[in-house]
């Protein structure tokens, strides 16, 4: 089994060639030759419709299109069959694009990087255009280029510049960096740890001071309050009536003897011409 899976065969030194005897063939057939080879691109085929996805392993026809090259180069065609409805499917070399082209049978996917590369083409075939015999809109687009040069080339060495200053720095550097981030890191947990002690031990110390009152307790309290403001307002009015007597009397005693000085006053001022 090994042995006939190698590639190089062993020749004696008395190797002839000559001697080889030479296998007739078809004039047909001497213009294809069977290659297995895989499939380049994804496409579908025109007959059933089913999908042959790139890197398909399969047998082929190949054979030399004539009257065909581009600058000096020769075309190739390759005929396989379809693995579904084994209709055939034929595709040949595109050396101007270093591609291939579906001819017949079958139709080629979309490939967004084959329409981005086409935009290109395009883009730059209408800049040409665009710069043929106008040389103001030459060197505007020159100026264009150049600037965007500069932008890249300053992009390019910020690059550098962060990967010089990374490359300096030693497994001490990096080690001493991760310890000063470690111990920051620790000092931060320990004062919020201490924060949040001292937060617990307030809350505690209010907690204490603050009596809690059941409410049975709080109902008896309310009613003992009660009681000794319904006997003190009894007192007060107790108390308030006599003094409001006294008060009416001490009044009437105060007017009375000011009248009867103002009678006597006017008694006196009436017997005084007659005399």
């Amino acid at each position: 089994m090994g042995e006939r899976k190698v590639i190089n065969k062993y020749y004696p030194p008395d190797f002839d060639p000559s001697k080889l005897r030479r296998e007739r063939r078809p004039k047909d057939a001497s213009k294809q030759i069977k290659v297995r080879m895989m499939l380049p691109f994804s496409l579908r085929c025109g007959t059933c419709g089913n999908y042959i996805y790139q890197g398909t392993k399969f047998n082929s026809r190949k054979e030399d299109v004539e009257g065909e090259t581009y600058l000096g180069l020769r075309i190739y065609r390759f005929y396989f069959r379809c693995p579904r409805c084994a209709s055939e499917i034929t595709m040949k070399t595109d050396p101007k694009n270093s591609d291939y082209v579906c001819e017949l049978g079958a139709t080629r996917n979309f490939e967004p990087h084959r329409e981005e590369a086409r935009q290109e083409e395009d883009a730059k075939r209408k800049r040409e255009e665009e710069e043929d015999g106008d040389a103001m809109k030459a060197l505007e687009n020159r100026a264009l280029d150049s600037k965007r040069e500069m932008e890249e080339l300053h992009a390019l060495d910020e690059i550098k510049s962060a990967n010089s200053r990374n490359a300096k720095l030693g497994t001490r550097d990096v080690i001493a960096a991760l310890r000063g981030a470690t111990g920051e890191a620790v000092e931060a947990a320990r004062r919020d740890e201490e924060d949040e002690e001292e937060v617990r031990r307030l809350r505690d110390l209010r907690s204490k001071s603050v009596r809690r009152i059941d409410e049975e307790e709080e109902r008896a309290h309310r009613d003992r309050l009660l009681a000794v403001g319904s006997g003190f307002a009894e007192g007060a009015a107790s108390a308030s009536a006599p003094a409001a007597r006294k008060r009416t009397l001490g009044v009437s005693f105060a007017v009375k003897p000011k009248a009867a000085a103002v009678v006597v006053a006017k008694k006196a001022r009436r017997e005084e011409p007659q005399e």
